[in-house]
């Protein structure tokens, strides 16, 4: 195995078990030293354990720790272990996670409010945790746990689709303050058999979709060459690259700009032809007034028919 991480100190949220299990080996095998954190790490024979010795076991070295990430004071406890150990903290993998699925119809606030817990407010504990040590030694490397129901929605499960779409922005924004001090933060959506999809799958799916297969696509987000700001999916020993785009759209002028004439045109805004990845949130409004300042200074119909309604 080659060994890309030799000498990095990663922490992986929920690795006691499915997806987080599977990162943690596969961080160890390409070198590096892994922090195996999951509720309940710390007991006698805890499923975090096992993965740890299973690291130890094939020469790598691992430890565990059972803060929840829920608590902020917790994390920064298990994140200044990581440190006291091993000098620095160069890879974060938020991982951890809790489904509680049910139409929004039938779902109680404190069902939604755990999920978002747990898989938002988590990573943002754990970012926050790593982040300013991450700036000052210029090196750095995040991923959160985005999902394709976060990006394209699924029924019943608008609590876990909330926030993992959450987590899509603050990975945008945080690219882009880490970007100067070496630190690169991306999103991972893995499509994978584990706990949280049992009953979802039939057999035969499930033995495709096994953890294993995503996991080299967290190695290529945090490995040296790592991407900054990618949306990677991966299952099945499939990968693929979702982007955020925006269409060229339309521009209405003055003489015509109402809600009828847009409702008139929704099709025109939402053509592909010639979409775009904005750079930043800034794009928007930059690519709306250079449209805006085309269309008064051309000869659209819409500048026409401004001139002909001002004509003496």
């Amino acid at each position: 195995m080659t060994q890309l991480l030799q000498g990095r100190n990663a922490i992986v949220t929920g690795a006691g078990r499915g997806l987080g299990r599977s990162h943690a080996l596969e961080l160890a095998r390409h070198g590096a030293r892994v922090m195996i954190n999951d509720k309940g790490a710390d007991q006698p024979g805890s499923e975090a354990q096992a993965v740890v010795d299973a690291i130890r076991a094939a020469g790598g070295q691992a430890c565990a720790h059972g803060a929840d990430v829920t608590d902020p004071e917790q994390v920064r406890s298990m994140t200044q272990s990581a440190i006291d150990q091993w000098g620095r903290v160069d890879i974060l993998v938020n991982n951890a996670g809790v489904l509680r699925d049910k139409s929004f119809a039938k779902m109680s606030l404190e069902e939604f409010r755990l999920v978002m817990e747990v898989h938002l407010m988590g990573s943002v504990h754990c970012t926050h945790a790593v982040w300013n040590a991450m700036r000052e030694q210029n090196y750095g490397r995040i991923v959160m746990t985005t999902s394709s129901s976060g990006l394209y929605g699924n029924f019943g499960q608008s609590n876990y689709a909330a926030a993992k779409m959450a987590l899509v922005g603050l990975m945008q924004t945080l690219a882009l303050e880490g970007e100067r001090y070496g630190v690169r933060v991306n999103c991972l959506a893995p499509t994978a058999a584990t706990a949280m999809t049992e009953g979802l799958l039939d057999p035969q799916a499930l033995d495709m979709l096994s953890p294993a297969s995503v996991s080299p696509a967290l190695i290529a987000l945090v490995a040296e060459s790592a991407p900054n700001r990618t949306i990677l999916m991966a299952g099945a020993g499939s990968f693929e690259q979702a982007n955020i785009t925006m269409t060229h759209g339309i521009c209405l002028n003055e003489a015509e700009l109402s809600a009828s004439a847009l409702i008139g045109r929704l099709d025109e805004v939402s053509d592909r032809e010639n979409e775009s990845v904005p750079a930043t949130g800034f794009d928007q409004l930059r690519h709306e007034i250079a449209k805006a300042q085309a269309c008064r200074q051309s000869g659209t119909p819409e500048a026409q028919a401004i001139q002909a309604r001002r004509a003496p």
